[in-house]
């Protein structure tokens, strides 16, 4: 049997399978979307949920999880990754 990897979300503390969270990574460039899960930089892990990604930007997670600002860009980004078409709700 193959082990599952797993990682915590940085909002609501829960620990899910690797595949169904999305991983935001600090680059040189600043914080960036990583969709294949394999850019390099220092990650962080957040649920494909938008409870989680409004607790997330509210409390600050992602960015104290990673020493770095969020832009709106990135905001942009995961709102589309979770299926939430506008940004009122950031």
């Amino acid at each position: 049997m193959k082990k599952i990897p797993m990682r915590m979300c940085v909002a609501c503390r829960e620990m899910r399978a690797k595949k169904d969270l999305m991983r935001v990574v600090r680059t040189e460039d600043g914080l960036k979307l990583d969709r294949t899960g394999k850019l390099s930089g220092r990650g962080a892990y957040l649920c494909r949920d938008a409870a989680c990604m409004e607790k997330a930007v509210r409390t600050r997670a992602l960015e104290r999880a990673l020493e770095a600002s969020m832009n709106d860009e990135l905001k942009a980004a995961l709102l589309s990754e979770i299926g939430h078409g506008d940004e009122s709700a950031v």
